[in-house]
């Protein structure tokens, strides 16, 4: 099911992902999730899969994002990136305002 943009990626994890599709047969589709573990953060997991009944289909051009019903309110309004997190260590991150990890560490003053 075609949906409005309900999720968004950054130019650098369109670029990661997609090296990374060239490697697989035909253009996968990448699958996000998102689940609430015990303590009320959230689980994120991505992959290459095909398309299920219901789920929410977002088209990036070079990427297709596959987002199951379960995850969609979760999801809403979060953007994946691609980021250098030491130097020479790249690492995809989730940045989700849904997530209460998050709005903790936003909420933190930063020492300069």
């Amino acid at each position: 099911m075609k949906a409005e943009r309900i999720f968004e990626l950054t130019a650098a994890a369109i670029e990661q992902i997609g090296l990374s599709a060239t490697r697989a047969q035909g253009k996968p589709a990448l699958r996000v999730a998102a689940k609430r573990i015990e303590d009320g953060s959230f689980a994120y997991g991505i992959g290459f899969d095909e398309e299920r009944e219901n789920d929410v289909v977002l088209d990036f051009g070079a990427v297709t994002v596959l987002i199951a019903p379960f995850s969609k309110e979760l999801l809403a309004g979060a953007t994946l990136d691609f980021v250098e997190t030491e130097p020479g260590e790249f690492q995809f991150v989730f940045i989700n305002p849904n997530d209460p990890a998050a709005r903790a560490a936003a909420a933190v003053p930063q020492s300069e």
